[in-house]
């Protein structure tokens, strides 16, 4: 009898594990499915690198909003990378236990904000500032990339104080024994101990910048051009498929789908990237 109990309770495990991942798979094919056909009918580097996306004229280039995409990921790295690692390593090396347990729930609570709240802030605080003090219509890559590296802080913050956390003790007081400072035990031991899951986190935040929408749509402009400052109005992948999916028909349809397959894949493969990354890391441990 138990087990047979114990057998019920392995198999409703399993059949809950491969249904998540049933969810998933067939996601990626309704998505592939709908995409690739256009894709192939309407040439893989018309589509890639045409630079004009013009439904009512049958052109779907998607080459400005590619570039406009890297641009306000970048720019989100750029800002919420080195503060998110900064603040792992403060709240890990040089934060009292019990402080830091307070702090890091708080972080992590950033997460659960709505991201149109974000959108909000950056389209009432953040563009009217820099349209004053910077010039251009403050709806930009740079406001963008702003709104986007305060959102991603959760992730790079919550992954790289685990990562940090992992590290021994003994590798920090053989440091200090060795007359470190308590910084040089930091830079030269801990971070290197703990790079692998820095680096994953980075790379896991930087699919989340690339994959965010609302904030995106509210704060970047939405032209379809490719940037050439950090003041110029973009429009990003995903911004262009949730503003046209509810009219689009036909071969516009088709083309956002495609658009969806192009940050599918590359979402894939960002994750893919930060899964061999921590692997390697612990290998090496």
């Amino acid at each position: 009898m138990k087990m047979s109990g114990e057998k019920a309770v392995r198999f409703g495990l399993m059949l809950l594990a491969f249904s998540s991942l049933a969810s998933l798979l067939l996601i990626a094919v309704f998505i592939l499915k709908e995409g690739v056909p256009f894709i192939i009918h309407y040439g893989v580097r018309e589509f890639l690198l045409g630079l004009n996306w013009q439904p009512h004229k049958q052109e779907y280039g998607i080459y400005p909003m590619i570039i406009s995409s890297l641009w306000v990921t970048i720019g989100a790295m750029l800002i919420g990378a080195p503060l998110g690692i900064a603040g792992a390593i403060f709240l890990n090396e040089f934060v009292p236990r019990t402080v830091m347990r307070i702090i890091k729930p708080t972080i992590e609570l950033l997460a659960g904000i709505p991201s149109v709240v974000y959108g909000f802030i950056g389209v009432m605080v953040l563009a009217p500032f820099i349209r004053a003090y910077m010039g251009g219509p403050g709806l930009s890559v740079l406001a963008a990339s702003v709104i986007l590296g305060i959102m991603i802080l959760p992730t790079i913050i919550s992954i790289s104080t685990d990562a940090i956390g992992a590290v021994p003790n003994t590798y920090r007081e053989a440091a200090l024994s060795l007359g470190a400072t308590r910084w040089q035990s930091v830079y030269m031991v801990t971070i290197k101990a703990a790079r692998s899951g820095i680096v994953a986190s980075i790379i896991l935040a930087m699919g989340r910048a690339l994959g965010e929408t609302m904030a995106v749509i509210m704060v970047a402009g939405n032209a379809v051009r490719v940037p050439h400052t950090p003041l110029d109005s973009v429009r990003t992948l995903t911004a262009n498929i949730a503003m046209e999916m509810g009219q689009a028909s036909g071969m516009h349809r088709q083309a956002l789908f495609a658009t969806g397959v192009i940050l599918l894949c590359v979402i894939m493969l960002l994750n893919g990237i930060a899964i061999s990354v921590v692997r390697g890391g612990v290998r090496r441990k």
